[in-house]
């Protein structure tokens, strides 16, 4: 929130006026107006995230954004954790300029459902749990909230005008434990947030300026501790109470100002992070919500990137076979030398690829196998991955389809769990498919739905069970059979 008060106060204005109520005019990409979002909360079904100015944002898929979600108290950069049956959320009353300077207040209310529409929709009485009085060196704003393994809970808060302090809050109550002493753990940053990961806890904070728009440095920077309380240490061995922070997410070539970080773990191996982008340069410089997947890289977290329509190979992680349609092999000619009579001064000359014009009308009419085998850059083994938004998504992307680069043939997902390439894409739902980026950088590949199967899929995966079969098997991320890599070629 380091900014002044006038250009606050216009960056809530703009970003946070009525955009109407009906869904279906307020339907993004996966990329909604929204500034310094919580962590995102998942109930009885739909996503939700708060942002500064008391409003948010529902999806029902995790790919369109509405506008809808109720949050009293107003203020600035609030977080929410879902503890047992209910869901506690803490924001900022003030600070960061808006209305008092830097005489923050953060403060905690519980409520047993995010839905407005639901007749158990009622926050408690806000509750006080940290405050700053303006001349110390904190500025009490920009709530984070952590649920511990052990099952404690901290608040961590903070801005660039201060230390960035956490203190201990009570589990049951919300309230701040009595006694507890807020400790300072870093500097130079705001908008933090601690995550849980592998023996260490992990401080993510934002760097850089913001509410400037496209001008906006925002980015995401942390250290990690294997205590709650820190020292928090980046990667060279720098203390974030020092400047120190390894880099998560900083610009990207259309987008700038990644700030306010949130975690959300879908399964096992696919973690998401959450933020906003200050302005995106093809929304008019609007501030956005952006998804990312998490990739832990030696230990520590980066993001992912968007993931991005072309032509690729679909590689096995099991072998580092690719994908195919079954067809023949239809050979390349070459004129050859014997290797041991060849004339090293004689010109080389260029051997072009196999078109699909000249291997397509050998193939078989109607549907065609889908196999493993040995990538070579041949028709039969290029897939094009195509978005399609109108079939809605899930959180980080909409589906795909998946057809032979140059062709309307789609992979398919079959009611006896193994896939083949149907002649042509009917936007059915077992020719969509989910793909997302795994925390050790592979993906897996999940068909919509299932021929037969009520419901929408979110655990049935593309799977190698030997070196040349493809099926639709449980996702597990403990098994290579599970993953595959996606190498671009167009």
């Amino acid at each position: 929130m380091k900014t002044i008060y006038k250009i606050l106060v216009l960056a809530v204005v703009l970003n946070f006026l009525p955009l109407g109520g009906l869904r279906g005019a307020f339907a993004q990409s996966g990329q909604p107006w929204i500034h310094d979002p919580s962590t995102l909360a998942e109930c009885d079904g739909k996503w939700y995230t708060f942002g500064t100015g008391g409003g948010g944002l529902c999806t029902e898929d995790g790919w369109h954004w509405y506008s809808g979600p109720v949050r009293p108290g107003g203020g600035a950069a609030p977080d929410v954790i879902k503890i047992g049956d209910r869901y506690l959320v803490a924001y900022s009353a003030t600070g960061g300029g808006l209305g008092g300077g830097h005489n923050g207040r953060v403060l905690t209310m519980w409520n047993e459902t995010l839905d407005p529409n639901d007749p158990r929709f009622k926050y408690t009485e806000a509750v006080e749990v940290a405050q700053s009085d303006g001349d110390e060196d904190c500025d009490a704003i920009d709530a984070g909230l952590i649920l511990t393994p052990e099952g404690q809970l901290w608040l961590c808060y903070g801005t660039y005008f201060g230390n960035i302090r956490i203190v201990e809050l009570d589990p049951e109550t919300g309230y701040r434990k009595d006694g507890n002493i807020a400790t300072d753990i870093s500097i130079d940053c705001e908008a933090t947030d601690l995550i849980y990961h592998d023996g260490y806890y992990y401080l993510l904070g934002t760097h850089g300026t913001c509410c400037d728009g496209v001008n906006s440095t925002y980015n995401i920077v942390c250290g990690r501790s294997k205590s709650v309380t820190g020292p928090f240490i980046d990667n060279v061995g720098r203390d974030m109470a020092q400047g120190g922070g390894k880099m998560v997410i900083n610009g990207e070539r259309r987008a700038v100002g990644a700030g306010h970080f949130g975690r959300t773990i879908l399964d096992e191996g696919v973690e998401i992070m959450s933020f906003h982008w200050e302005a995106d340069f093809d929304r008019s410089g609007r501030s956005v919500l952006a998804v990312r997947p998490i990739i832990w890289k030696k230990g520590w977290p980066v993001a992912g990137e968007k993931f991005q329509e072309g032509i690729y190979q679909v590689q096995s992680e099991r072998h580092g076979y690719a994908l195919e349609a079954a067809v023949d092999f239809v050979r390349l000619e070459q004129q050859r030398q014997s290797w041991f009579r060849m004339d090293p001064n004689e010109p080389t000359k260029p051997i072009a690829n196999q078109t699909l014009e000249e291997v397509q009308g050998v193939w078989p009419e109607g549907n065609l196998e889908v196999r493993l085998g040995d990538y070579m850059s041949r028709p039969h083994q290029r897939w094009t991955i195509t978005a399609v938004p109108e079939a809605g998504g899930y959180l980080s992307n909409p589906y795909f389809k998946i057809t032979i680069a140059g062709t309307d043939k789609a992979l398919a997902a079959t009611a006896d769990y193994t896939v083949e390439a149907v002649p042509s894409f009917t936007g059915a739902d077992s020719q969509l498919w989910r793909i997302e980026q795994l925390t050790d950088g592979t993906f897996r590949i999940l068909p919509k739905a299932i021929p037969g199967v009520e419901g929408i899929n979110t655990k049935i995966c593309l799977y190698s069970i030997a070196d040349s079969s493809p099926v639709l098997q449980p996702y597990d991320f403990s098994t290579d059979n599970s993953k595959w890599n996606l190498r671009r070629e167009e």
